[in-house]
């Protein structure tokens, strides 16, 4: 169960990003079969070259997620994204973190629903080239609160995406308002893990994993930094 930054510690960075004017979506490809780019933020592609680091507030929390966001890392970097795991630093959901760091941190009730967990990149960043993020998880996964293994897997990494700039691909209504679980599906009925919410492979051997869908939209954040001649 997840969205996009919106309220609670995260409201002053957001306020900045949705009142800022996007200067980089309109040359390149921002959505796609399955996939979609946070361009509304200024984000329209992802450093081909850049390493990005997942960061964490707490040792405990460095200990919790590392695994389970183990096998996720390895597709992405599979992709040509550079990303990796490291260790702890400060964190501040009000305030983007030192570039190309992803973020993770855990509040209580981020978006102010119980079960929703926040995640989003640092807005308007030059030339629209990602440079990382911040991820709010709910604590109360920990505490109790009854989740499903695929939902709980597939959440903890569709926040991470946000942060490098994948947005829901849901289809919308005609106010623009996102269908629930309104995305393109596979033969197997599979969803993209970026659909809100709780989409992702359900089976115990592949929750967690990127579907298809996710890899181009990745594929497409490099394609359009190369367009740029950014490498």
């Amino acid at each position: 169960m997840r969205k996009i930054f919106a309220v609670s510690a995260a409201a002053a960075l957001t306020a900045c990003a949705l009142t800022s004017t996007p200067t980089h979506a309109a040359a390149f490809a921002t959505v796609g079969t399955g996939w979609r780019i946070t361009s509304q933020l200024g984000v329209t592609s992802i450093s081909p070259s850049k390493t990005y680091t997942i960061t964490f507030a707490t040792e405990a929390m460095r200990k919790r997620y590392t695994p389970l966001l183990a096998p996720a890392v390895t597709q992405i970097n599979a992709v040509g994204v550079h990303l990796k795991i490291g260790g702890v630093e400060a964190v501040n959901p009000a305030k983007c973190g030192p570039a190309y760091h992803v973020q993770i941190t855990e509040m209580y009730r981020p978006m102010g629903k119980a079960g929703f967990s926040q995640g989003m990149p640092c807005p308007n960043p030059p030339k629209g080239v990602g440079i990382g993020g911040i991820v709010a998880y709910d604590s109360e996964y920990w505490t109790g609160y009854p989740i499903k293994a695929y939902t709980l897997r597939n959440t903890l990494v569709h926040e991470p995406l946000h942060a490098l700039g994948l947005d829901h691909p849901n289809q919308r209504d005609a106010t623009g308002t996102e269908i629930p679980h309104g995305c393109v599906a596979t033969s197997y009925g599979n969803i993209p893990i970026m659909c809100s919410p709780n989409g992702g492979y359900k089976t115990i051997t592949s929750m967690g994993h990127l579907t298809g869908f996710d890899t181009a939209g990745l594929k497409a954040l490099l394609a359009n930094a190369k367009a740029q001649g950014i490498r």
